[in-house]
């Protein structure tokens, strides 16, 4: 007999809802204390207590049903628990202490309430049509499976544990499967960016399509589901569409009963509801303003409750969790908190070459974060730090390599290619084992630049680079120098050009990809390199690559110049520097409107409204394009200007329609991102009234044609325009302007000007590209017009939707006085 329950007479005990939380709660009650209560358990499905975490391989056919059920009719039986399947409770009479299911009530001395948790359907339209299921019961499971059929299509929306679960097992069933995820990468709650890019590139491997930056608009139907259209147009056919997009406790019962009720039954320590007989545990539950999805919390949480009806004291503390996928060959955990914040450092372990990443974010001298794919063999060890609030700072060195590496000496790299055998492999992708290389710097290939040319090494996708470095540095010793060549930035051992390099070599498409693939040592890069990837594979991959935002510079990612004062100056686009009374008095109603403190007319022929507040950027956005008027960008890194003047048109030394000309460059040309701003200039005649000659490229009107000539600079830097070449018609100019500006996109470094760009290439080089070989000009023209298929567009009118304008109001007015 348990101490306690001795002089305890039986008491009725009803518990509703038979999930894995009150099914813990009852085997607690029947070992620890059997006999001391007269349980009744109601259950809205027509079936007991079965593992709910387990329902994924169900789904994907690796286990049945019978091998998930936790508690079956024997174990009730043995227990003589009263088991009401299939009834819902629809009322609890708390004055009078009874629950009522359709099928009558029955009076409790106590009560548990475990109603878990209801799915979240996306209320958009075809949400209701058949074929659309939510996933949270085996009801829902078996709902899947009898749709599955090989060859037929899914789409899971949800790219979140669960969502990826249902994916997993339906393409498992044959099926072509497409996840459409809300945010950046998936399961974005648990993994950063590097492990949700290589958790999708795992994914995608075994054929599943993956959407990430989705927003579902509508599911397509008419008898049933046909298809899902997302806000960017996409449109996936689906047979059936699988809503896994969160869950919300389920509180009804307890909210007609006139429980306190928040976001979810509201519970002391002890678990018990405002009402002192009534206590409630799993995901319907909300403790201390926390919600709870994991397992682990609510079997604590059972454990508490078990305590208590038996009067015993107990207090329910959350503990750290972790996350595992289950998704066979999927290897992932994440523990802790792993976001960035002040004061945190991390610690890196990239293996692109094996789809090995760990990260571990450290607090003073604390674990408290760790995020791991691909070898989670220390996953629990590290766990267990977190937990424990270990002091870490005695093995930070070797912290990110396990347990198995504690109290060891310090790694030495050199060391380890030492150790290599000559016939190790040291360039996968031109097969150069190390005693080639050796021989090779043995018979005087004494720099990387010879190694590679003697024998190939690190010549092709330069992910080995470092470790040909290494075999000098062994081979050489202090003779061997490393090169002299910056990387991009503290976060990786590249350079801009091996960055660009490697993108296109490996096909990488995203940051996450580039950081994991090329090893980076930071966790998200900084400011530096973030902006320079985010030009990169937008320039190298315009159809498939989607602008970050938040990697730009403030003035291009609020489309506005922003000045010291924390205003903004917005410039309107005056095409070829041509405006119109219409224009004009939309320019002048705009400063009214906003109060604009200074309206100036700019170098580059275009009137500058400056001091305009940042809340009032979206509307006054939205009066210029209301006007006809688009973004200026005289602030990005694109092209700015094309200032011309009034050519042959009016001007009596005019050899050429300059005015016409600078119109249509200016048209063809906007909205294109490129390494550093652009400027360009056209002239009518060599008197030069644009001033043609002093910008990035100028275009010169004479009598047998046009001159065009780049490379000029008038800010910092004062230079000359170089003669690129001359031709007969403007058609010319427009083709070899475009080939020479894709050739700046593709090959630039990040900030680097034109100017800076041909001084480092050579300009002979550049006419071989655009002038001498017209091949790869006109492949050049179509690759520019390729991306301004996607990129010619207004960035105001985005951000001036109704909806978005929140988004630019100020947090908070501190200016305010105080209430007296």
């Amino acid at each position: 007999m348990i101490p306690g329950t001795a002089e305890r007479k039986t008491e009725k005990l009803v518990v509703i809802g038979a999930g894995m939380a009150s099914g813990r709660v009852l085997e607690h009650l029947m070992t620890e204390a059997p006999g001391a209560f007269d349980v009744t358990l109601f259950n809205a499905e027509p079936r007991g207590n079965y593992n709910r975490i387990m329902l994924s391989p169900v789904l994907s056919g690796e286990k049945t049903y019978a091998e998930i059920v936790t508690h079956d009719d024997d174990w009730y039986a043995q227990q003589g628990i009263d088991c009401r399947f299939g009834e819902s409770i629809v009322k609890i009479d708390r004055a009078n202490k009874v629950v009522y299911s359709n099928a009558g009530g029955v009076p409790y001395d106590k009560l548990v309430i475990a109603t878990g948790s209801a799915p979240f359907i996306i209320p958009v339209p075809g949400k209701d049509l058949p074929g659309v299921v939510s996933y949270r019961d085996l009801d829902d499971t078996n709902t899947m499976i009898a749709a599955a059929r090989p060859g037929a299509q899914a789409v899971v929306i949800g790219g979140g544990l669960l969502g990826l679960e249902a994916a997993a097992g339906l393409a498992l069933r044959g099926m072509e499967v497409t996840v459409i995820h809300l945010m950046g990468h998936l399961m974005e709650r648990q993994l950063d960016p590097s492990a949700g890019y290589l958790l999708q590139k795992a994914l995608e491997a075994r054929g599943i399509r993956i959407h990430c930056k989705g927003a579902t608009k509508a599911i397509l139907g008419t008898d049933r589901v046909e298809a899902v259209a997302l806000e960017d147009g996409t449109v996936y056919g689906a047979d059936l569409v699988v809503m896994a997009v969160g869950i919300r406790p389920e509180t009804r019962i307890a909210t007609d009963a006139h429980l306190e009720v928040a976001r979810g039954i509201t519970v002391d320590d002890a678990l018990r509801t405002s009402d002192p007989a009534i206590w409630a545990v799993g995901e319907c539950v909300e403790h201390d303003k926390q919600l709870f999805g994991l397992v682990a919390p609510l079997y604590d949480q059972a454990r508490v409750v078990a305590a208590s009806l038996l009067g015993h004291e107990a207090a329910f503390r959350p503990v750290q969790t972790a996350t595992k996928l289950k998704v066979t060959g999927c290897d992932l955990f994440s523990a802790g908190d792993f976001a960035e914040g002040p004061g945190r450092e991390d610690i890196v372990f990239r293996d692109p070459g094996r789809g090995v990443y760990k990260r571990l974010v450290i607090e003073g001298d604390r674990l408290i974060g760790a995020v791991m794919y691909g070898d989670t063999a220390d996953g629990g060890w590290f766990f267990g730090l977190i937990k424990d609030g270990t002091d870490i700072s005695a093995m930070r060195d070797t912290l990110i390599f396990g347990p198995a590496f504690q109290g060891g000496p310090s790694a030495d790299p050199l060391a380890a290619v030492a150790a290599l055998p000559p016939e190790a492999e040291i360039c996968g992708c031109n097969g150069v084992c190390k005693g080639k290389i050796v021989s090779a710097i043995e018979g005087g290939a004494t720099t990387l630049d010879a190694v590679r040319a003697q024998t190939k090494a690190s010549s092709s996708c330069g992910t080995c680079t470092g470790l040909v470095e290494q075999v000098l540095a062994v081979t050489m010793g202090d003779a061997f120098v490393l090169p002299t060549a910056q990387p991009m930035c503290k976060c990786t051992r590249h350079t801009h050009e091996d960055v660009r390099r490697l993108i296109k070599a490996q096909g990488l498409k995203s940051i996450p990809a580039v950081m994991q693939e090329l090893g980076w040592t930071s966790v998200g890069g900084c400011a530096s390199c973030r902006p320079a990837l985010n030009y990169y594979l937008l320039s190298d991959w315009p159809l498939d690559y989607t602008d970050d935002r938040q990697a730009r510079f403030v003035n291009e990612r609020n489309h506005a110049n922003i000045q010291k004062d924390g205003t903004y100056s917005v410039v309107p686009r005056m095409w070829g520097g041509v405006t119109t009374p219409d224009e004009l008095r939309a320019i002048a109603d705009a400063a009214d409107r906003y109060n604009v403190p200074m309206v100036k007319v700019t170098g580059g022929q275009r009137i500058d409204l400056l001091g305009v507040r940042k809340e009032d950027l979206p509307a006054i956005w939205a009066d210029f394009n209301a006007a006809g008027m688009v973004s200026g960008h005289a602030y990005s890194k694109g092209l700015r200007t094309v200032k011309t003047c009034v050519g042959s048109e009016f001007c009596r030394f005019g050899t050429q329609d300059s005015t016409g000309l600078g119109i249509r460059l200016e048209k063809h040309l906007w909205g294109s991102w490129t390494p550093a701003k652009v400027k360009l200039g056209v002239s009518g005649c060599p008197r030069n009234c644009a001033e043609a000659t002093c910008k990035d490229i100028g275009i010169v009107c004479v009598d047998s044609g046009y001159q065009i000539s780049v490379a000029g600079a008038a800010g910092m830097d004062v230079k000359e325009t170089e003669l690129l070449c001359t031709v007969a018609t403007e058609d010319e100019v427009m083709e070899i302007v475009s080939a020479f500006v894709q050739l700046y996109r593709e090959n630039s470094r990040y900030l680097h000007r034109i100017y800076k760009f041909v001084a480092k290439t050579g300009l002979d080089w550049c006419k071989a590209q655009v002038v001498a070989d017209l091949d790869n000009r006109r492949a050049l023209a179509a690759r520019f017009e390729l991306s301004q298929s996607v990129y010619r567009t207004d960035p105001w009118a985005e951000h001036a939707a109704p909806r978005e304008r929140a988004k630019w109001q100020p947090l908070a007015d501190l200016s305010l006085e105080a209430a007296e």
